[in-house]
Protein backbone atom coordinates (compact mmCIF):
# COMPACT_ATOMS: atom_id res chain seq x y z
CA UNK A 1 0.00 0.00 0.00
CA UNK A 2 2.75 2.54 1.03
CA UNK A 3 5.19 1.44 -2.10
CA UNK A 4 1.75 2.46 -4.19
CA UNK A 5 1.28 5.96 -2.64
CA UNK A 6 4.95 6.75 -3.24
CA UNK A 7 5.28 5.64 -6.75
CA UNK A 8 1.81 7.58 -7.79
CA UNK A 9 2.78 10.65 -5.90
CA UNK A 10 5.63 12.05 -8.46
CA UNK A 11 2.91 11.31 -11.34
CA UNK A 12 0.90 13.64 -9.82
CA UNK A 13 3.40 16.14 -9.29
CA UNK A 14 4.50 16.00 -12.91
CA UNK A 15 1.22 16.05 -14.28
CA UNK A 16 0.60 19.36 -13.24
CA UNK A 17 3.35 20.69 -13.93
CA UNK A 18 3.07 19.90 -17.85
CA UNK A 19 0.38 21.55 -18.05
CA UNK A 20 1.69 24.81 -16.51
CA UNK A 21 4.94 24.44 -18.68
CA UNK A 22 2.35 24.23 -21.75
CA UNK A 23 0.33 26.91 -20.85
CA UNK A 24 3.59 29.43 -20.25
CA UNK A 25 4.98 31.80 -22.01
CA UNK A 26 8.50 32.98 -22.57
CA UNK A 27 8.97 37.24 -23.35
CA UNK A 28 12.08 36.63 -26.72
CA UNK A 29 13.98 40.11 -26.93
CA UNK A 30 14.80 40.11 -30.61
CA UNK A 31 17.28 42.96 -31.63
CA UNK A 32 16.77 44.69 -34.96
CA UNK A 33 20.67 43.46 -36.57
CA UNK A 34 19.07 39.76 -36.80
CA UNK A 35 17.51 39.14 -40.21
CA UNK A 36 14.43 37.47 -40.43
CA UNK A 37 14.20 33.85 -40.26
CA UNK A 38 13.26 32.17 -44.02
CA UNK A 39 10.11 31.27 -44.56
CA UNK A 40 9.54 26.99 -44.34
CA UNK A 41 10.08 24.91 -47.55
CA UNK A 42 7.00 24.45 -49.01
CA UNK A 43 7.49 20.90 -48.75
CA UNK A 44 7.59 21.34 -45.04
CA UNK A 45 4.97 23.48 -44.81
CA UNK A 46 2.04 23.03 -42.79
CA UNK A 47 -0.76 22.18 -44.82
CA UNK A 48 -4.25 23.99 -43.59
CA UNK A 49 -6.72 22.10 -42.14
CA UNK A 50 -9.41 21.31 -44.64
CA UNK A 51 -13.17 22.53 -43.75
CA UNK A 52 -15.67 20.68 -42.09
CA UNK A 53 -17.73 18.14 -45.16
CA UNK A 54 -20.93 19.58 -44.98
CA UNK A 55 -24.01 18.63 -47.44
CA UNK A 56 -22.88 21.39 -49.75
CA UNK A 57 -18.97 21.12 -49.28
CA UNK A 58 -17.88 20.53 -51.42
CA UNK A 59 -19.65 23.13 -53.55
CA UNK A 60 -21.63 22.31 -56.13
CA UNK A 61 -20.40 23.00 -59.73
CA UNK A 62 -21.09 26.57 -61.05
CA UNK A 63 -23.47 26.23 -64.13
CA UNK A 64 -21.80 26.93 -67.29
CA UNK A 65 -23.95 27.55 -70.38
CA UNK A 66 -23.06 25.82 -73.36
CA UNK A 67 -23.73 26.12 -76.72
CA UNK A 68 -25.31 23.24 -78.74
CA UNK A 69 -22.77 20.86 -80.85
CA UNK A 70 -25.15 21.64 -83.59
CA UNK A 71 -27.15 24.73 -84.21
CA UNK A 72 -30.32 23.70 -84.36
CA UNK A 73 -31.75 23.27 -88.51
CA UNK A 74 -33.82 25.76 -89.92
CA UNK A 75 -35.01 25.25 -93.86
CA UNK A 76 -37.18 27.38 -95.54
CA UNK A 77 -40.70 26.77 -95.52
CA UNK A 78 -40.70 25.89 -99.11
CA UNK A 79 -37.78 23.59 -99.13
CA UNK A 80 -38.21 19.60 -100.11
CA UNK A 81 -42.37 20.32 -100.95
CA UNK A 82 -41.84 17.98 -103.38
CA UNK A 83 -41.89 15.40 -100.84
CA UNK A 84 -44.89 15.97 -99.79
CA UNK A 85 -47.77 13.54 -102.01
CA UNK A 86 -50.96 13.87 -101.83
CA UNK A 87 -53.15 10.97 -100.41
CA UNK A 88 -57.53 11.56 -99.64
CA UNK A 89 -57.97 13.28 -96.75
CA UNK A 90 -59.43 10.21 -95.53
CA UNK A 91 -56.55 8.17 -95.61
CA UNK A 92 -54.26 11.05 -94.53
CA UNK A 93 -56.75 11.14 -91.31
CA UNK A 94 -56.65 7.70 -90.86
CA UNK A 95 -52.95 7.89 -90.86
CA UNK A 96 -52.14 10.93 -88.38
CA UNK A 97 -54.73 9.24 -86.30
CA UNK A 98 -52.68 5.45 -86.00
CA UNK A 99 -49.39 7.91 -85.25
CA UNK A 100 -50.84 9.75 -82.21
CA UNK A 101 -52.22 6.82 -80.76
CA UNK A 102 -48.18 5.83 -80.27
CA UNK A 103 -47.08 7.42 -76.78
CA UNK A 104 -43.10 6.82 -77.52
CA UNK A 105 -41.69 10.40 -79.06
CA UNK A 106 -41.71 9.45 -82.69
CA UNK A 107 -39.21 12.48 -84.84
CA UNK A 108 -40.22 11.07 -88.77
CA UNK A 109 -42.84 8.84 -89.52
CA UNK A 110 -44.24 8.20 -93.34
CA UNK A 111 -46.51 5.80 -94.04
CA UNK A 112 -45.80 3.72 -97.53
CA UNK A 113 -47.08 0.97 -99.98
CA UNK A 114 -50.12 -0.54 -101.13
CA UNK A 115 -52.52 0.76 -98.11
CA UNK A 116 -51.65 4.51 -99.12
CA UNK A 117 -51.18 4.51 -102.95
CA UNK A 118 -53.21 2.05 -104.51
CA UNK A 119 -51.31 -0.45 -106.51
CA UNK A 120 -52.30 -3.49 -108.72
CA UNK A 121 -52.61 -7.01 -107.22
CA UNK A 122 -55.36 -6.19 -104.55
CA UNK A 123 -59.25 -6.58 -105.22
CA UNK A 124 -59.54 -3.43 -102.83
CA UNK A 125 -57.37 -0.83 -102.37
CA UNK A 126 -59.57 -0.21 -99.05
CA UNK A 127 -57.29 -1.11 -95.68
CA UNK A 128 -60.03 -1.64 -93.25
CA UNK A 129 -62.21 -4.28 -96.02
CA UNK A 130 -61.25 -8.49 -95.28
CA UNK A 131 -59.17 -8.41 -98.48
CA UNK A 132 -57.42 -5.12 -97.90
CA UNK A 133 -54.43 -4.12 -98.40
CA UNK A 134 -51.92 -3.94 -94.69
CA UNK A 135 -51.08 0.13 -94.20
CA UNK A 136 -47.39 0.46 -94.10
CA UNK A 137 -45.71 2.65 -91.77
CA UNK A 138 -41.87 3.78 -90.58
CA UNK A 139 -40.84 5.38 -87.93
CA UNK A 140 -37.75 6.99 -86.64
CA UNK A 141 -36.78 7.60 -83.13
CA UNK A 142 -34.16 9.25 -81.33
CA UNK A 143 -33.08 6.35 -78.79
CA UNK A 144 -34.07 2.69 -80.16
CA UNK A 145 -33.92 0.94 -76.29
CA UNK A 146 -35.93 3.54 -74.63
CA UNK A 147 -38.51 3.81 -77.48
CA UNK A 148 -39.28 0.27 -77.42
CA UNK A 149 -39.45 -0.07 -73.01
CA UNK A 150 -41.92 2.45 -73.86
CA UNK A 151 -44.24 1.07 -76.64
CA UNK A 152 -43.72 -2.64 -75.02
CA UNK A 153 -45.19 -1.23 -71.82
CA UNK A 154 -47.88 0.45 -74.19
CA UNK A 155 -48.55 -2.12 -77.30
CA UNK A 156 -47.18 -5.33 -75.40
CA UNK A 157 -49.44 -7.50 -77.73
CA UNK A 158 -47.22 -6.38 -80.61
CA UNK A 159 -44.37 -7.70 -79.63
CA UNK A 160 -43.98 -11.48 -79.62
CA UNK A 161 -43.53 -13.35 -75.90
CA UNK A 162 -39.99 -14.21 -75.48
CA UNK A 163 -38.62 -10.20 -77.19
CA UNK A 164 -40.98 -8.78 -74.14
CA UNK A 165 -39.18 -11.38 -71.41
CA UNK A 166 -35.98 -9.84 -72.85
CA UNK A 167 -37.27 -6.57 -72.69
CA UNK A 168 -36.17 -3.59 -74.84
CA UNK A 169 -32.48 -3.51 -75.11
CA UNK A 170 -32.85 -7.14 -76.92
CA UNK A 171 -35.04 -5.21 -79.80
CA UNK A 172 -32.93 -2.23 -79.97
CA UNK A 173 -29.75 -4.65 -80.59
CA UNK A 174 -32.02 -6.89 -83.26
CA UNK A 175 -32.72 -3.68 -84.41
CA UNK A 176 -29.38 -2.24 -85.05
CA UNK A 177 -28.21 -5.28 -87.17
CA UNK A 178 -28.00 -4.01 -90.67
CA UNK A 179 -30.48 -2.39 -92.11
CA UNK A 180 -31.19 -1.50 -88.73
CA UNK A 181 -34.84 -1.25 -88.62
CA UNK A 182 -37.28 -3.48 -86.39
CA UNK A 183 -40.97 -4.38 -87.41
CA UNK A 184 -44.32 -5.56 -85.63
CA UNK A 185 -46.65 -6.61 -88.67
CA UNK A 186 -50.03 -7.87 -88.65
CA UNK A 187 -50.98 -5.09 -85.61
CA UNK A 188 -54.57 -4.23 -85.49
CA UNK A 189 -55.16 -0.69 -85.14
CA UNK A 190 -57.89 1.62 -85.91
CA UNK A 191 -59.82 -0.81 -87.66
CA UNK A 192 -56.72 -1.71 -89.94
CA UNK A 193 -53.99 -4.20 -89.59
CA UNK A 194 -50.73 -2.17 -90.11
CA UNK A 195 -47.40 -3.06 -90.29
CA UNK A 196 -44.40 -0.58 -88.28
CA UNK A 197 -40.94 -0.87 -88.94
CA UNK A 198 -38.94 1.30 -86.08
CA UNK A 199 -34.83 2.47 -87.00
CA UNK A 200 -32.99 5.61 -85.40
CA UNK A 201 -32.65 9.15 -87.06
CA UNK A 202 -29.27 8.46 -87.30
CA UNK A 203 -29.63 5.77 -88.96
CA UNK A 204 -31.89 6.85 -91.28
CA UNK A 205 -29.97 9.83 -92.58
CA UNK A 206 -26.70 8.48 -93.08
CA UNK A 207 -28.33 5.48 -95.63
CA UNK A 208 -30.04 8.54 -97.02
CA UNK A 209 -26.91 10.49 -97.54
CA UNK A 210 -24.45 7.54 -98.44
CA UNK A 211 -26.88 4.30 -99.45
CA UNK A 212 -25.09 2.07 -97.12
CA UNK A 213 -27.71 -0.61 -97.15
CA UNK A 214 -30.57 1.34 -99.56
CA UNK A 215 -33.27 -0.68 -97.85
CA UNK A 216 -34.28 2.69 -95.87
CA UNK A 217 -32.97 5.10 -99.05
CA UNK A 218 -34.72 2.83 -101.79
CA UNK A 219 -38.30 2.90 -99.89
CA UNK A 220 -38.41 6.50 -99.75
CA UNK A 221 -37.60 6.24 -103.36
CA UNK A 222 -41.04 5.38 -104.07
CA UNK A 223 -43.86 7.85 -103.37
CA UNK A 224 -44.69 8.03 -99.03
CA UNK A 225 -46.92 10.07 -96.96
CA UNK A 226 -45.06 11.89 -94.95
CA UNK A 227 -47.11 12.05 -91.28
CA UNK A 228 -44.45 13.61 -88.92
CA UNK A 229 -42.03 15.72 -90.65
CA UNK A 230 -37.69 16.61 -89.39
CA UNK A 231 -35.98 19.24 -90.51
CA UNK A 232 -32.98 16.95 -90.86
CA UNK A 233 -34.51 14.30 -92.30
CA UNK A 234 -36.31 16.21 -94.99
CA UNK A 235 -32.68 17.63 -96.09
CA UNK A 236 -31.02 14.11 -96.45
CA UNK A 237 -33.64 12.95 -98.70
CA UNK A 238 -33.37 15.77 -100.78
CA UNK A 239 -29.75 14.23 -101.17
CA UNK A 240 -31.27 10.76 -101.55
CA UNK A 241 -33.69 12.11 -104.17
CA UNK A 242 -30.67 14.11 -105.90
CA UNK A 243 -28.76 10.67 -105.73
CA UNK A 244 -31.60 8.60 -107.14
CA UNK A 245 -31.38 11.03 -110.25
CA UNK A 246 -27.60 11.44 -111.12
CA UNK A 247 -27.45 7.18 -110.94
CA UNK A 248 -30.52 6.83 -113.43
CA UNK A 249 -29.08 9.24 -115.65
CA UNK A 250 -25.68 7.21 -115.54
CA UNK A 251 -27.47 4.16 -116.00
CA UNK A 252 -30.68 5.26 -119.23
CA UNK A 253 -29.97 5.56 -122.40
CA UNK A 254 -29.35 9.20 -124.24
CA UNK A 255 -32.76 9.30 -124.82
CA UNK A 256 -35.81 8.25 -122.16
CA UNK A 257 -38.71 8.60 -121.30
CA UNK A 258 -40.33 10.04 -117.71
CA UNK A 259 -41.73 6.55 -117.46
CA UNK A 260 -38.75 4.90 -117.74
CA UNK A 261 -37.08 7.34 -115.48
CA UNK A 262 -38.84 6.58 -112.40
CA UNK A 263 -39.21 2.66 -113.34
CA UNK A 264 -35.21 2.93 -113.13
CA UNK A 265 -35.20 4.91 -109.64
CA UNK A 266 -37.87 2.34 -108.22
CA UNK A 267 -35.74 -0.31 -109.31
CA UNK A 268 -32.86 0.70 -107.55
CA UNK A 269 -33.54 -1.23 -104.54
CA UNK A 270 -35.17 -4.44 -106.12
CA UNK A 271 -32.00 -4.76 -107.97
CA UNK A 272 -31.88 -8.01 -109.75
CA UNK A 273 -35.37 -7.50 -111.26
CA UNK A 274 -35.32 -8.09 -115.28
CA UNK A 275 -37.79 -5.87 -115.69
CA UNK A 276 -35.79 -2.79 -114.41
CA UNK A 277 -33.12 -3.84 -116.50
CA UNK A 278 -31.73 -2.24 -120.32
CA UNK A 279 -29.57 -3.20 -122.81
CA UNK A 280 -26.21 -1.31 -122.59
CA UNK A 281 -25.96 1.17 -125.26
CA UNK A 282 -23.45 3.55 -126.20
CA UNK A 283 -23.39 6.89 -124.61
CA UNK A 284 -23.55 9.93 -126.88
CA UNK A 285 -23.62 12.58 -123.69
CA UNK A 286 -20.82 14.26 -122.87
CA UNK A 287 -18.39 12.49 -120.44
CA UNK A 288 -17.16 15.55 -118.95
CA UNK A 289 -20.87 15.74 -117.80
CA UNK A 290 -21.21 11.98 -116.82
CA UNK A 291 -18.41 12.64 -114.83
CA UNK A 292 -19.22 14.96 -112.16
CA UNK A 293 -22.56 13.36 -112.15
CA UNK A 294 -20.14 10.36 -111.30
CA UNK A 295 -18.00 12.06 -108.81
CA UNK A 296 -21.66 12.92 -106.77
CA UNK A 297 -22.78 9.51 -106.35
CA UNK A 298 -23.71 8.40 -102.77
CA UNK A 299 -20.26 7.21 -100.93
CA UNK A 300 -21.07 3.87 -100.45
CA UNK A 301 -21.73 2.75 -104.22
CA UNK A 302 -19.13 4.91 -105.21
CA UNK A 303 -16.85 2.75 -103.38
CA UNK A 304 -17.79 0.11 -104.70
CA UNK A 305 -17.66 1.39 -108.22
CA UNK A 306 -13.72 1.92 -107.69
CA UNK A 307 -13.25 -1.29 -106.60
CA UNK A 308 -14.83 -2.47 -109.62
CA UNK A 309 -12.76 -0.56 -111.60
CA UNK A 310 -9.39 -0.98 -109.80
CA UNK A 311 -7.82 -3.82 -112.01
CA UNK A 312 -8.88 -1.89 -115.28
CA UNK A 313 -6.64 -0.49 -117.65
CA UNK A 314 -7.35 3.13 -115.77
CA UNK A 315 -4.79 5.66 -114.75
CA UNK A 316 -4.75 5.65 -111.19
CA UNK A 317 -6.77 8.72 -109.50
CA UNK A 318 -3.50 9.56 -108.02
CA UNK A 319 -2.12 10.54 -111.68
CA UNK A 320 -4.62 12.42 -112.95
CA UNK A 321 -8.38 12.76 -110.52
CA UNK A 322 -10.28 14.29 -113.47
CA UNK A 323 -9.09 11.89 -116.32
CA UNK A 324 -9.56 9.20 -113.97
CA UNK A 325 -13.32 10.16 -113.41
CA UNK A 326 -14.00 11.19 -117.11
CA UNK A 327 -12.30 7.37 -117.69
CA UNK A 328 -15.08 5.71 -115.65
CA UNK A 329 -17.64 8.30 -117.02
CA UNK A 330 -16.66 6.82 -120.80
CA UNK A 331 -17.09 3.08 -120.13
CA UNK A 332 -19.91 1.83 -122.11
CA UNK A 333 -20.29 -0.94 -119.58
CA UNK A 334 -20.38 1.38 -116.70
CA UNK A 335 -24.65 0.93 -116.35
CA UNK A 336 -23.90 -2.32 -116.16
CA UNK A 337 -21.09 -1.76 -113.37
CA UNK A 338 -23.39 0.45 -111.53
CA UNK A 339 -26.36 -2.07 -111.47
CA UNK A 340 -23.81 -4.79 -110.32
CA UNK A 341 -22.80 -2.26 -107.33
CA UNK A 342 -26.62 -1.90 -106.78
CA UNK A 343 -27.32 -5.36 -106.34
CA UNK A 344 -24.66 -5.94 -104.18
CA UNK A 345 -25.05 -3.39 -101.87
CA UNK A 346 -28.91 -4.37 -101.90
CA UNK A 347 -28.43 -7.90 -101.31
CA UNK A 348 -27.06 -8.70 -97.73
CA UNK A 349 -29.24 -5.99 -96.09
CA UNK A 350 -32.56 -7.16 -97.32
CA UNK A 351 -31.41 -10.71 -96.57
CA UNK A 352 -30.51 -9.98 -93.09
CA UNK A 353 -33.38 -8.01 -92.40
CA UNK A 354 -36.00 -11.15 -93.82
CA UNK A 355 -33.78 -13.16 -91.02
CA UNK A 356 -34.85 -10.70 -88.62
CA UNK A 357 -38.02 -10.39 -89.66
CA UNK A 358 -38.99 -13.81 -88.32
CA UNK A 359 -37.01 -12.56 -85.17
CA UNK A 360 -39.14 -9.34 -84.94
CA UNK A 361 -42.26 -10.95 -86.05
CA UNK A 362 -42.29 -14.23 -84.86
CA UNK A 363 -42.57 -17.71 -86.43
CA UNK A 364 -46.27 -17.25 -87.17
CA UNK A 365 -46.59 -14.31 -88.43
CA UNK A 366 -43.55 -14.85 -90.51
CA UNK A 367 -45.41 -17.51 -92.79
CA UNK A 368 -48.29 -15.39 -92.60
CA UNK A 369 -46.71 -12.34 -93.72
CA UNK A 370 -44.14 -14.93 -96.47
CA UNK A 371 -47.80 -16.52 -97.89
CA UNK A 372 -49.43 -12.78 -98.60
CA UNK A 373 -46.59 -11.72 -100.36
CA UNK A 374 -46.00 -15.09 -102.75
CA UNK A 375 -50.46 -15.01 -103.46
CA UNK A 376 -49.76 -11.12 -104.45
CA UNK A 377 -47.01 -12.44 -106.74
CA UNK A 378 -49.32 -15.12 -108.02
CA UNK A 379 -51.98 -12.83 -108.81
CA UNK A 380 -49.60 -10.14 -110.42
CA UNK A 381 -48.18 -13.19 -112.48
CA UNK A 382 -51.39 -14.34 -113.46
CA UNK A 383 -52.56 -11.21 -114.66
CA UNK A 384 -49.65 -10.82 -116.76
CA UNK A 385 -49.80 -14.23 -118.39
CA UNK A 386 -53.82 -13.47 -118.87
CA UNK A 387 -52.52 -10.02 -120.94
CA UNK A 388 -49.84 -11.40 -122.73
Amino acid sequence: MFATRVARTPRHIVIPTVSIRSLSTETVTSSGSEPPLPPPPKHLAVPKPSPARSRLNPAPRPITRRRPSFPTLQLPPSFGRNQILPVADSTRALLEDIVSKFEAPIRYAFAYGSGVFEQDGYTTANPASKDGPMLDFMFAVTHASHWHSINMNQFPGHYPLYSRMLGSSFVSRVEDITPGVWFNAFVPMKGVTIKYGVTTVDNLCSDLLNWNSLYLAGRMHKPIRIIKDDARVRLTQQVNLTSAIRTALLTLPENFSETELFERIAGFSYAGDIRMLLPAENRDLAPHTRAVHLRKLPKNLLSHLTEHYASADIPPREVDESMYWTRLASDPKLSLAIQHELEGIVRYPSTVQTIKGVVSAGFGKSLRYAGNKVGKWWKGFGSGQKSS
